[in-house]
């Protein structure tokens, strides 16, 4: 900063010394009986195109340090925050490894327990030995052997080999680096979603190649044939894309498990320019895509996203255009975590902004609270507004003329809103700010009238806000820990 100064000032001095200059040429030229060759105007201009030039310069010289100051205070931020992240999943495998641990010496202390009680109980598994006298066992309790098996694989798993033990087609699979038969066994085995994505990252370490065989398993993400199916209601078609989204989870557990070197010996420039063209291909199909259709909730986008934060090549692309694509997963239990890796965190006042203008305060308060932007947006004025909001777009039809179905729909969808904003308030403590009391009791009131099956509920009682009927938007999907709606399995 010194030298910056010495510069500045050095500079700011260069008229001061070319008047003296002038001053001191027109005296040598005052003494000398012929005319100088070398005019002062000429001396006056090139130092003039001097100054200039180091000013230019100079300021040059300005900008690119600024330049350097902020792109390096942007690495120092995302830094910080991978290694916040890193930090967490750590706490996080310690936890369940203790939790393990837990589970296998409670096994083993059943196990002994049990043999014990069948030596003293049976003592045709115990004989004498004729030389020592001393008696031995001569058959262990199964439970014993099967505790111990546990152990042993426990112990297996903790000194670094991740084999998989409840699904070791996994492993095979991933062996072979075969991504159309990994797809068909996740597929089968939908139903036991929650422990495959246990085991999954550890298989992906048997595959010669987990970043390849990943991005071998998105081929078909968009299908181009069958032009007449309807591919937001084919259930084929969204198990396959949660999977795809799945496995790129999983391959992005993997990876912040490893250290840098280890993590860049799997995802190498080869692999990287790979997942940029598959990217690239998505890109044009997200544009075409309806913000409101998504209703927060679009698998599309959140691929697309997901498979940038996996490879980490999230720089290749315009950081406002990916923000615009927020509010379309603004409702994926996902979407905080993907936010952090893409390092959007500073876009996300202008993102909840979308989401409050378009009425979908719910998501917009959730976001505010993860991200510490409720001095910003506060909580309490965005859950009364959405249901202000509500009420303004009510049916016209009245209550006691509706018809049965619509009115009883109309219930429902009341039903689910208040049970979305009660759920909200309670997640992140704010009752003493906003009480839950009167959307509990109106709560209970519609859930009374649904069970009588008489259609709409008793307007006489208590009206909620001032008003006894809404018309609520489109229900509010799952978002830590809101869920409505189907749940999302993968």
């Amino acid at each position: 900063m010194e030298d910056k100064q010495s510069v500045a000032t050095l500079i700011d001095s260069t008229t001061s010394k070319i008047q003296k200059l002038q001053k001191a040429f027109a005296e040598l030229e005052s003494h000398r009986p012929v005319t100088l060759n070398l005019k002062w105007k000429e001396l006056e201009e090139h130092f003039r195109r001097l100054e200039k030039s180091l000013k230019r310069r100079f300021h040059e010289l300005e900008d690119q340090e600024k330049e350097f100051e902020t792109k390096t205070r942007k690495s120092r931020e995302m830094l910080k925050q991978r290694e916040a992240a890193v930090v967490t999943q750590e706490q996080a495998s310690l936890v369940s490894l203790q939790e393990k641990r837990d589970a296998a010496a409670f096994a083993i202390t059943s196990a002994l327990a049990k043999h014990r009680k069948v030596s003293s109980e049976d003592p045709a598994d115990v004989s004498c030995d004729e030389d020592s006298g001393e008696l031995s066992v001569e058959e262990k309790p199964p439970d014993s052997v099967a505790s111990e098996s546990n152990l042993e694989n426990i112990k297996h798993s903790e000194n670094g080999n991740f084999g998989v033990k409840s699904y070791p087609q996994l492993v095979k699979l991933c062996e072979e680096m075969d991504s159309k038969g990994l797809h068909k066994f996740i597929s089968d085995n939908r139903n036991k979603l929650a422990a495959l994505k246990e085991e999954i990252p550890r298989a992906l370490k048997a595959a010669a190649s987990p970043a390849h065989l990943v991005l071998k398993s998105l081929n078909g993400f968009y299908l181009i044939e069958a032009p007449n199916v309807d591919r937001k209601k084919d259930s084929n078609l969204l198990g396959f894309r949660r999977t795809c989204i799945m496995l790129m989870e999983c391959l992005s557990f993997l990876l912040s498990n490893m250290n840098m070197v280890s993590v860049s010996a799997l995802i190498f420039e080869d692999i990287k320019e790979q997942a940029k063209l598959i990217a690239e291909g998505w890109k044009p199909k997200l544009d075409a895509l309806d913000l409101g259709a998504s209703n927060g909730n679009s698998l599309e986008a959140h691929a697309f996203l997901q498979l940038l934060a996996t490879f980490g090549i999230a720089s290749d692309f315009n950081e406002e255009e990916l923000s615009r694509l927020i509010p379309m997963v603004s409702r994926r239990r996902q979407t905080a975590d993907l936010i952090r890796s893409l390092g959007l965190s500073e876009k996300m006042p202008g993102v909840i902004e979308v989401l409050v203008n378009s009425g979908r305060q719910i998501d917009a308060v959730n976001l505010a609270f993860e991200f510490d932007l409720t001095a910003q947006f506060s909580p309490v004025p965005l859950l009364k507004a959405y249901l202000k909001e509500a009420k303004k777009a009510s049916s016209p039809v009245k209550p006691g003329n509706a018809p049965i179905t619509a009115q009883t729909e109309f219930n429902e969808r009341e039903l689910v809103t208040l049970k979305t904003v009660i759920k909200c308030i309670e997640e992140h403590n704010i009752e003493e700010q906003f009480p839950v009391d009167p959307l509990q009791k109106w709560v209970l009131q519609l859930e009374k009238a649904k069970a009588d099956k008489k259609g709409p509920a008793n307007h006489d009682s208590p009206t909620l806000l001032g008003s006894a009927t809404y018309n609520f938007p489109p229900t509010h999907g799952n978002y830590f820990g809101y869920q409505y709606q189907v749940p999302y399995l993968h």
